[in-house]
């Protein structure tokens, strides 16, 4: 910078003047292309100002620098109201114009999270809803930014949450980001769940990616579209499997979503989760796939049919079948065969996929016996869910399919316990 930018941008108004009666050049221009103009407008020297344009008669100095701003820019995009109010008062110098990004003074106020400037800006100019040259409205910059004060000012002037930036909408940052009340904010101005960003993706999407529990919570309370897919065909389902994020499964698996929609790779949210060797995941989700096409079958049941205990399909560790689930254990690691376990899964109508994504987790040469585990707390999940008789159950299912010599060693323990149950009390 030249010696009179300097006095310009630092206010020394007797500095300047002593520049200008020594000679100094008064049209200079920085690197910026900027003039002692703009030097005073960004730093909210509105006496600088007077004296360039009632003193010195330059108003001519009012032009663009380099980046299509002028002063009026200038003084927006830092937030000096006062310069604001005396160039569009006294001079006349108040422009909307944008810049060579397309960004309006309104734009470089949001994105910096003046909001005195905005305020000043939405009382006296129409603008609102124009895009930049990257697509972005004043309000997605205030949201992209955090400045939640001011997208609340641009929200309530009227600003449109649901015009698509051509990267994302409002939505999408503030759902990747995890902010919460940022969220309802613009969700209580009507703004779309189900808007897309460049890759497809819906809020919900990025919500999953980051385990932003809340932002889930938020979205699906909303009504989003739960089933949305994104550039690879995959549903926030698809991401939380494959991510292994077991709290996100267990929303989404309780939002009923439709667990048939395969990727372009033809996977499942159960294949995925399957081929990320995510037991857990895998087990919820067939869990969810059998509870699903239980009520199906049998809508006449009753809603509460589960109020003893709140609906999960997360892996069970309750005292109350740790008894049971003791049994099922010493069943499949001493007393099935390496076949027996799936011929109990097709007796219990396991579908070829969910047989698959169980056989899929390999520990060895006895991963059967794992397998089979699996497959019988998958089932007695159901069991209980549907009111029968565990041990029951299970009796007639080793009978049935042919394997009575470990329903008859079954029968027996489950006596034995009861047995000694009833003398303990």
């Amino acid at each position: 910078m030249a010696p009179i930018h300097l006095a310009a941008w630092f206010g020394s108004l007797d500095i300047l003047k002593l520049l200008v009666q020594a000679g100094a050049e008064q049209k200079v221009e920085n690197q910026e292309g900027q003039n002692i103009m703009h030097c005073a407008a960004i730093n909210n020297h509105t006496d600088i100002i007077e004296y360039i344009i009632n003193d010195l008669q330059m108003k001519e100095l009012d032009k663009e620098d380099n980046s299509g701003n002028r002063a009026f820019a200038l003084a927006a995009d830092n937030g000096c109201v006062n310069m604001l109010e005396v160039l569009r008062e006294q001079y006349n110098m108040d422009t909307m114009k944008p810049n060579q990004t397309g960004d309006t003074p309104l734009h470089l106020a949001a994105r910096n999270g003046h909001l005195d400037a905005i305020d000043m800006l939405l009382l006296h100019f129409e603008t609102r809803d124009e895009v930049n040259l990257d697509g972005e409205t004043a309000l997605y910059l205030a949201v992209n930014n955090g400045h939640d004060a001011c997208a609340l000012a641009l929200l309530e002037a009227g600003c449109e949450p649901n015009i698509f930036m051509g990267k994302s909408s409002v939505l999408h940052p503030v759902s990747e980001k995890g902010d919460t009340s940022f969220l309802q904010l613009l969700l209580g101005h009507k703004a779309d769940t189900n808007a897309r960003n460049q890759d497809q993706e819906a809020p919900l999407h990025l919500a999953v990616k980051n385990n932003h529990i809340p932002v889930i919570h938020c979205l699906l309370t909303a009504g989003c579209d739960i089933n949305a897919t994104d550039k690879r065909s995959q549903t926030a389902l698809h991401i939380a499997a494959e991510l292994a994020k077991i709290d996100v499964v267990e929303m989404l698996l309780k939002a009923e979503f439709d667990l048939t929609i395969e990727d372009k790779q033809g996977k499942t949210a159960l294949g995925v989760a399957a081929r990320a060797d995510e037991a857990i995941i895998a087990d919820m989700i067939i869990k969810a796939e059998r509870y699903y096409a239980w009520r199906k079958a049998n809508p006449e049941v009753n809603e509460t049919v589960h109020s003893q205990y709140p609906l999960t399909f997360k892996p069970d560790h309750r005292l109350e079948t740790k008894q049971f689930r003791s049994v099922v254990w010493r069943l499949a690691y001493e007393l099935l065969k390496p076949a027996d376990w799936k011929r109990l899964a097709e007796h219990w109508a396991f579908t070829k996929e969910q047989i698959l994504a169980i056989e899929e987790q390999w520990t060895g040469q006895h991963s059967y016996k794992e397998h089979g585990n699996r497959m019988l707390l998958i089932w007695l999940h159901g069991a209980e869910l549907a009111g029968m008789s565990p041990a029951k159950e299970l009796y007639q299912a080793l009978v049935s399919t042919g394997n009575s010599k470990a329903a008859d060693r079954i029968r027996m323990e489950e006596e034995d316990t009861r047995s000694k149950n009833c003398n303990i009390s």
